[in-house]
C-alpha cells in the first residue's frame, strides 16, 4: 500500500512503540489520511459518529488539523497518526482529549484503524506507546476509553493495554445515527 506511505515525521514529536510510530498529523498527510478513511469507510461507520458529507474533503481536513493544533496549544488533547514503523505507512490514528488537569489528571483516549491493518496488533501497540508517554512526559494519572459492547476488537486492544473494565454508560454516544451503549475502560498510571 505504497500510496498510503506519509512524508518525514518530526522525529522530536514521536512516540514509538515497538511497531508504530505516534506522530502529530500534518496537512500533507491529507492524501493518504483521505484515501485510508475512504478505504475503510464501512468498517468505521459501525463504531464511529456520522460522517458530514465533506468528512474527506481538504477543507474538512485542514479545519480538523487546525483544531489539534489549537488542543496541544492549550493542553486539551493530542492526536496522533498511527504509522508503520519500518514501512511508514499509515495504520490509523489515536487521539488524547478532554485532558484534565488539576485533582483529575486524566484524559480519553479514542482510536480507530484503517480496514487492511485491523488484527495485527498495532492499535495495541499504539495504544500502549500512548499510554507510557501520557504517564511519563504528560504527567497524566488516569486513562479512559469507551467502546461499544459489540466492538471485541477494541475491548481486547484495550484490555492487553492493561485497562480494566469499570461498567457502562447507557447511550454515551451516537454512532451512525443511533445512540449507543458503551463499555467503560480506565488505565491508571500505577497499575501494573
Amino acid at each position: 500500500m505504497a500510496f498510503l506511505r506519509l512524508t518525514g515525521p518530526d522525529p522530536d514529536s514521536e512516540i514509538r512503540g515497538n511497531a508504530v510510530v505516534l506522530r502529530p498529523p500534518a496537512m500533507g498527510d491529507y492524501g493518504a489520511w483521505a484515501q485510508l478513511r475512504a478505504l475503510s469507510r464501512m468498517h468505521l461507520a459501525l463504531w464511529e459518529p456520522a460522517w458530514s458529507r465533506d468528512e474527506l474533503s481538504r477543507p474538512a481536513f485542514r479545519r480538523r488539523i487546525r483544531q489539534y493544533q489549537r488542543e496541544a496549544r492549550d493542553d486539551q488533547g493530542y492526536a496522533f497518526f498511527v504509522v508503520h514503523k519500518a514501512e511508514g505507512t499509515l495504520l490509523g490514528s489515536i487521539t488524547l482529549s478532554n485532558v484534565r488537569r488539576g485533582v483529575s489528571q486524566s484524559a480519553a483516549v479514542g482510536y480507530w484503524i484503517g480496514l487492511p491493518h485491523t488484527n495485527k496488533g498495532f492499535m495495541t501497540d499504539a495504544v500502549c506507546a500512548l499510554a507510557g508517554h501520557s504517564f511519563s512526559n504528560l504527567g497524566l494519572h488516569r486513562l479512559e476509553a469507551a467502546c461499544m459492547p459489540s466492538n471485541a476488537a477494541s475491548a481486547r486492544v484495550l484490555e492487553k493495554a492493561g485497562f480494566r473494565r469499570e461498567g457502562m454508560a447507557r447511550k454515551l454516544l451516537k454512532i451512525d445515527g443511533v445512540w449507543q451503549d458503551h463499555d467503560l475502560y480506565a488505565r491508571l498510571s500505577d497499575d501494573p
